[in-house]
């Protein structure tokens, strides 16, 4: 059973009544295959109408979808000989971040991404994807490793945010996230960060200085969530904000893969299957493997210097500003 959002509701109408009919002719002599094709094209072109015009608050639904595929997903469906690593060897493992060694296409990668979690007790064990100072040192120690033998790093982005709990905090969040900062930048091997669904403030950004970034076409990348900039912006006095507050943050935040494209902070839109990744795991895959192997040829044949001398002058573009 597919999960429709509240957009999504007449395709879900449609396709509801075309599992019917399947159900009805399953094993009885029943020729309504006609029916049925029409029905299906009538909700393709209907989802195809519908996603042509979405919101940025709607963009933000479909990355926060909870059968979207997550970084354990696309490991699966992209990488062999996966081997996880844990802990960062000063307080404890994070399973909020997954990350260790595999092959690309027979290239040796280090991988590492966020890793919200299905079912609600796995989504606990996780945090629901906001990492812990741990996490983001296990990472590091992880880049450090692929530094070492030479290999390439991908990362997957997928987070509300860094964990902001005390715990946390004590344990030096806003330093580990700073700490990997400053070290990716220093790396002399590739690093192609993808955001495969939410891109949310210092804890996507952790894992997203690289060479190339890459990003799903209905992912969303931003300094603050929608809600957060919200209730900062508009709270009332009495009443809590809702979605027309969040709809209208989600436009001036600017947060979609398109916005994003526009502002030179990413380099690549990764497109989706019609109606969003989770419709299709399988070509959401293909789409992410070709564009990483366009990325990983072509910045396999740099030199370490230059790697490094281009990742610093691409950080130091974003933001540039023109005197008029």
């Amino acid at each position: 059973m597919h999960y429709y959002l509240d957009f999504e509701k007449p395709v879900a109408e449609l396709e509801n009544k075309i599992e019917e009919l399947r159900r009805l002719a399953d094993g009885r002599d029943m020729n309504i295959t006609a029916e049925i094709k029409k029905l299906e094209k009538k909700a393709q072109d209907l989802r195809a109408d519908i996603f042509s015009k979405i919101t940025p608050w709607q963009k933000t639904m479909i990355a926060r979808h909870p059968d979207r595929p997550y970084t354990l997903d696309y490991i699966r469906l992209l990488m062999e000989d996966f081997i996880e690593l844990h802990g960062d060897r000063r307080f404890a493992d994070d399973p909020a971040i997954v990350a260790g060694f595999a092959r690309f296409r027979g290239v040796p990668v280090a991988v590492i991404g966020h890793q919200k979690g299905r079912g609600t007790k796995e989504r606990i064990e996780r945090n629901f994807g906001q990492p812990h100072p741990e996490g983001y040192r296990k990472a590091l120690r992880i880049m450090k490793l692929a530094e070492r033998f030479g290999n390439p790093v991908i990362t997957f982005i997928d987070t509300p945010g860094a964990y902001p709990g005390i715990g946390a905090e004590e344990r030096g969040q806003s330093e580990a996230i700073a700490r990997n900062l400053l070290e990716i930048f220093r790396l002399n091997i590739p690093v192609i960060p993808v955001i495969i669904g939410e891109g949310g403030s210092g804890g996507a950004l952790a894992l997203s200085v690289g060479d190339r970034i890459l990003m799903l076409e209905h992912s969303v990348y931003s300094v603050i969530s929608p809600e957060g900039c919200a209730a900062i912006l508009w709270k009332k006095n009495s009443n809590s904000v809702g979605p027309a507050e969040y709809a209208r943050a989600s436009e001036a935040l600017k947060l979609t893969a398109q916005d994003i494209l526009a502002l030179g902070v990413i380099d690549e839109i990764i497109p989706e299957p019609l109606g969003g990744a989770h419709r299709d795991e399988q070509k959401a895959a293909e789409a992410i493997g070709s564009a990483l192997k366009r990325s990983l040829d072509e910045l396999m044949e740099k030199p370490p210097a230059v790697l490094v001398e281009e990742r610093y002058r691409k950080f130091r573009l974003i933001g540039k500003l023109a005197e008029v």
